[in-house]
Formats: structure tokens, C-alpha cells, sequence
């Protein structure tokens, strides 16, 4: 299968996940980043999933499936261990609904790549379910490779962007645009020298007053 990739918008939005396992913690862990209305349907959660809940973070509905628990929703995740309920989630998932599958037995809309999020700088890998093993070798080499300072970093390059278009047009924004991903910067950031970066910025854009 031809997998399309997509980082898609889900603030707000329902999404529902089936299970109350480490599955479901792992879909939890990962949704949290972002503002959906997080639903877990499950007689069951682990501890972490528990705290969650505590936390206000997550919803927990304390029953079996029924197919109105996925009225609404977005994003579904059916997680359980049994293969009759997610035979039941995917039965009960409207056509313009997503469904994820974990068992990958039945109707599968979408698959979690493997994330290293660094603030607004996001990085996905995946082999489309071929080798879970090697999706999470690629995972531990990007987090070493993209470490913490990249959500500081690409903060500065989104910033430095706007003021750059408010000044700068036609051939100069396209040059000093490129200008901005000097490789010096991404060092100033990683040295916690960020002023650094901000002189360049008004030293460049001085240029242009």
C-alpha cells in the first residue's frame, strides 16, 4: 500500500481511541502535543493512562465499546487486544471517519509514523509497517542528529521569516531567506548565543532602511 504522507490539523477536533493498553498510551503520548479532545473508551487503563485522565488531559468513558462512542470523531483508534471489538470500532466507523487499526487486520486509513517533534520543527519516519524495528533505529539516529536546540532554532528561522518579508521583496527576500539558513546560526542556537542571531537579523535588515 501507498501510504500519503500528511501532518494533519486534529486541534479541537474528537479523536477516539479503543483500548485502555500500552498501545493506547503510546496513541495518548503522541496526540497529547496537540489540542484534540482526546477520548478513551476502555473498562481498563494502565497507570500512565490513568494519570492522564487524572490530569484532565484525557477523557475516559469506564465501559465496553458501543458504536455511538464514535459519534463525532475525527481520528479513530481501534487498540484493543481483541480482535472482535476492533472488528466492531471498524464496523461502527462512518465512511468519512479515519480509522486506525493497531491489529492491521481489517481496514487500516492511516498508520503513525515514528515522530522527534522539536517544538515546531517536526521530523517523521516510516517503512509503512514493513519493520517496525528499523522505523525505531531511524527514530533514535534523528533524535540524536535534531537535538533540543532545533524548537529554539526553528523558532528564530519563523520569526527572522516574517520580519524579513515585511522588509525585504523580489530577489533580495529570496537572497537573504537564503542567507538565513547559514549554517552559523544553527551553531549560535545550539551555543544558547541567540543573541547572536538576533544581531545578524537587525544587521541585515538595517541594511535595507
Amino acid at each position: 500500500m501507498n501510504y500519503f504522507p500528511l501532518l494533519m490539523n486534529i486541534d479541537y477536533k474528537k479523536v477516539v481511541i479503543v483500548g485502555g493498553g500500552h498501545v493506547a498510551r503510546q496513541k495518548v503520548e503522541a496526540l497529547l502535543p496537540t489540542k484534540a479532545q482526546l477520548v478513551l473508551i476502555s473498562p481498563t487503563v494502565t497507570e500512565t493512562l490513568q494519570h492522564f485522565i487524572d490530569e484532565g488531559l484525557v477523557t475516559w468513558k469506564e465501559k465496553v465499546f458501543e458504536p455511538a462512542d464514535l459519534d463525532d470523531a475525527a481520528l479513530i483508534f481501534a487498540v484493543t487486544n481483541d480482535k472482535e471489538v476492533n472488528n466492531a470500532v471498524e464496523e461502527a466507523t462512518q465512511h468519512w471517519q479515519l480509522l486506525s487499526r493497531a491489529d492491521a487486520k481489517g481496514r487500516v486509513d492511516f498508520i503513525n509514523p515514528a515522530v522527534v517533534r522539536r517544538g515546531d520543527f517536526i521530523v517523521t519516519v516510516s517503512t509503512s509497517g514493513a519493520s517496525p524495528g528499523l522505523t525505531r533505529r531511524i527514530k533514535m539516529d534523528l533524535t540524536e542528529q535534531f537535538g533540543n536546540h532545533y524548537a529554539q532554532y526553528v523558532s528564530f528561522l519563523k520569526e527572522a521569516r516574517q520580519r524579513i518579508l515585511q522588509v525585504y521583496t523580489g530577489a533580495e527576500k529570496t537572497q537573504i531567506l537564503a542567507e538565513l539558513l547559514d549554517p552559523q546560526l544553527l551553531q549560535w542556537v545550539e551555543q544558547n548565543e541567540k543573541q547572536k542571531c538576533e544581531a545578524w537579523l537587525q544587521q541585515r535588515l538595517g541594511e535595507q532602511q
